[in-house]
C-alpha cells in the first residue's frame, strides 16, 4: 500500500482459502538483504512467501503433507537475512508447534512444540545471522531460543518465563538494543524484559557435539494500560523508547519508555 495513494494497492493477490492471521515483510529497500518478500500465515494451515514483483503465485508454499491435520497458523516471522541467499521463515501454530523453514534450501530446518498456541514470534534482528527468537503463547508464557547453535537432536537451547496472567499477544524487540523486548498481555499490560547471555553460549554434550546454552530473562518494568488485551505493538526505529500499541478497547496509545540508554 502506498500511503500517499491508498486507494490503489501496489500489490494485491488472492493468497489463501481462509482468513489470513499474520503477515511479515523483508528485503527490498527495507530491512535485510535480498529480494523484497512478504510471508503470510492462514487458518487454512499454509504459510506462503510472496514476491511483489511476481503476480498471482507464491514463490514458496509450506503446508502439511496430504493426510496430515492442517493446523491454524497464527504467526510468522522472517529472519537470518544477512546476505543475498540466506533467509528463513519461522511459523507458529495453534497447537504449540513452531516450525523453522530454510528458504534457501526449501526445507524444514527445525521444529518444536511449546504446548500452548503460539501467538507471536520475532527474531531479535531480521538482518543478521540468527541470534535469538522469542515465542509468546497462550497461558501467559513466553520462550527465548538461542538460535546460534543447533544440536542435531535437542535443537536450540531455550528459557521460558511466565510473563502475564493471561495470553501474551505480542513481542517486540527494541530496535536500538536487541537484548530488550516488550511483551503485550491479555490483561492489558506491557512488560519490559532484558535477556542476559550466559558466560558461554555453547558447550559440548557427552558425545562431543556442540549444543547451545540458554541465558536468563529479567523483568525491568511493567504497566497496565487497559482492562482489555493489547493485541498489537511496535517500536519507533528512529526515537529510542517511543512505541505504539492498540487494544481491544478500540484505543491506540503512544508511549515513551525512558532511561533505556542506561540499561
Amino acid at each position: 500500500m502506498n500511503l500517499e495513494a491508498p486507494e490503489t494497492p501496489v500489490y494485491s493477490v488472492k493468497g489463501h482459502k481462509e482468513i489470513i492471521n499474520t503477515i511479515d515483510g523483508i528485503g527490498g529497500l527495507g530491512i535485510g538483504e535480498g529480494a523484497p518478500e512478504i510471508v503470510t500465515g492462514s487458518r487454512d494451515g499454509t504459510v506462503k512467501v510472496w514476491d511483489p514483483r511476481q503476480k498471482h503465485d507464491p514463490v514458496a508454499n509450506m503446508e502439511a503433507v496430504q493426510g496430515e491435520n492442517k493446523r491454524d497458523c497464527w504467526t510468522v516471522a522472517f529472519g537470518n537475512a544477512y546476505n543475498q541467499e540466506e533467509r528463513v521463515v519461522c511459523a507458529g501454530y495453534d497447537n504449540g508447534d513452531i516450525k523453522l523453514f530454510d528458504l534457501r534450501n526449501m526445507s524444514l530446518r527445525w521444529e518444536t512444540n511449546i504446548k500452548n498456541g503460539v501467538c507471536s514470534l520475532e527474531f531479535d534482528r531480521k538482518d543478521i545471522s540468527m541470534n535469538k527468537l522469542v515465542a509468546t503463547s497462550l497461558e501467559g508464557k513466553f520462550h527465548v531460543f538461542d538460535m546460534r547453535t543447533q544440536h542435531p537432536t535437542k535443537g536450540f537451547a531455550s528459557v521460558s518465563e511466565k510473563a502475564h496472567k493471561s495470553t501474551v499477544w505480542q513481542v517486540r524487540h527494541l530496535p536500538q538494543n536487541r537484548e530488550l523486548f516488550l511483551t503485550a498481555g491479555g490483561a492489558g499490560s506491557l512488560h519490559l524484559w532484558k535477556y542476559e547471555y550466559p558466560i558461554q553460549r555453547s558447550k559440548k554434550d557427552s558425545e562431543g557435539v556442540e549444543m547451545g546454552v540458554a541465558g536468563s530473562v529479567s523483568l525491568l518494568q511493567n504497566v497496565t494500560l487497559s482492562t482489555q488485551p493489547i493485541s498489537s505493538l511496535d517500536w519507533s526505529p528512529d526515537k529510542r523508547g517511543l512505541c505504539i500499541c492498540s487494544s481491544f478497547d478500540q484505543t491506540v496509545r503512544v508511549l515513551i519508555v525512558t532511561k533505556l540508554h542506561k540499561i
